[in-house]
């Protein structure tokens, strides 16, 4: 089988690696020419192209089986509030609507932030949940890609929590001692959100596991063995440990402070092998 995939990060190198070792042609993408020689480690074919670029897009999907959606918005740009909203833009709502427009099988990795609080909601949350009327950027981008996503003939989308574990990845401790050095102890979190998150690998394999097994729709891919603690009660935690003043909350990037289910995903014989345990 033949595979692009769009936006090489932590999910979608594991992705690549995963299908490569299987002896699938895969076609890997990144925006950053200096990233080349790592992307080559873990794909058969790099191209280096902006999602929203059409014809370099098509040049990249032709023959392709699938299309993954795995692109992420620059954190530089998007935690600036004069660049916030073009950042979500480009990097997600362009590249889905580019990808759905080129293909017509798709899969894109989406957020758990289309939910938004969902005070008041029936939980367990399923993908039938009201999603958000929240005008930040991050829930705004994410549902218009799912739409282009689900535009497509054939396409997929799985909502994702925190994606974690990846040797690369910044721990919960180091980012708290980042919100308080570069953002003055404020974080754009609610308090009451529940910390879900899931591990790179699990994230990786929900979305081969749609891909090969010809998923269509709407899929949460949350780990939902457990409810985990709050932001507030983990951040309150680590910075007791560490001797810090408590956080501040912007709650300007919601996430679901009820229960979430990924019963449909796992419905269809998915199951998530990776702890998520968290302690407050």
């Amino acid at each position: 089988m033949r595979y692009l995939i769009v936006g090489c990060g932590n999910v979608g190198m594991e992705l690549a690696a995963r299908w490569t070792a299987d002896g699938h042609a895969v076609t890997g993408t990144t925006t950053t020419p200096d990233r080349v020689a790592q992307l080559r480690d873990v794909c058969t074919d790099v191209a280096v192209l902006r999602g929203d670029d059409r014809d370099a897009l098509a040049a990249a999907a032709a023959g392709a089986d699938a299309v993954v959606v795995t692109v992420s918005p620059r954190f530089s740009r998007a935690v600036d509030p004069a660049q916030r909203a073009g950042e979500y833009a480009l990097a997600l709502t362009a590249t889905a609507r580019t990808a759905a427009a080129v293909h017509n099988r798709v899969v894109f990795a989406s957020s758990t932030s289309v939910y938004g609080r969902s005070h008041g909601a029936t939980a367990p949350l399923d993908e039938a949940a009201p999603t958000t009327a929240s005008q930040d950027a991050s829930p705004v981008s994410f549902l218009a890609a799912e739409h282009a996503a689900l535009a497509a003939a054939r396409g997929a989308v799985v909502r994702l929590p925190d994606v974690y574990g990846h040797p690369r990845d910044i721990d919960y401790v180091r980012r708290v001692e980042l919100a308080h050095r570069h953002l003055g102890g404020k974080v754009p979190f609610c308090p009451d959100a529940l910390l879900y998150r899931i591990d790179y690998r699990d994230a990786a394999q929900a979305l081969r596991h749609v891909v090969e097994h010809g998923l269509t729709g709407l899929y949460n891919a949350v780990p939902d063995g457990e409810t985990p603690p709050t932001n507030a009660a983990v951040f309150r935690a680590i910075t007791a440990a560490n001797g810090w003043a408590e956080l501040a909350y912007g709650c300007a990037v919601e996430a679901p402070a009820v229960p979430v289910s990924s019963a449909r995903l796992r419905a269809t014989g998915f199951a998530f092998r990776h702890s998520t345990t968290m302690t407050a």
